[in-house]
């Protein structure tokens, strides 16, 4: 199992989560990004940004 570390922005604020939450986000994002094609096997970081339309 893989250790990840999750840091939440919302407006550039940074919003506390516990390691629970920081493990369940984090885990979900990289196995899905790590399902896409071309996606190297030792990638090192992931960043994704969400806006409200």
């Amino acid at each position: 199992m893989i250790e990840v570390e999750v840091d939440i922005l919302v407006d550039k604020e940074e919003m506390e989560a516990n390691e629970f939450v920081q493990n369940s986000i984090g885990r979900a994002i990289a196995g899905a990004v790590s399902a896409l094609h071309g996606v190297k096997e030792d990638w090192n970081e992931i960043e994704i940004r969400v806006k409200r339309k």
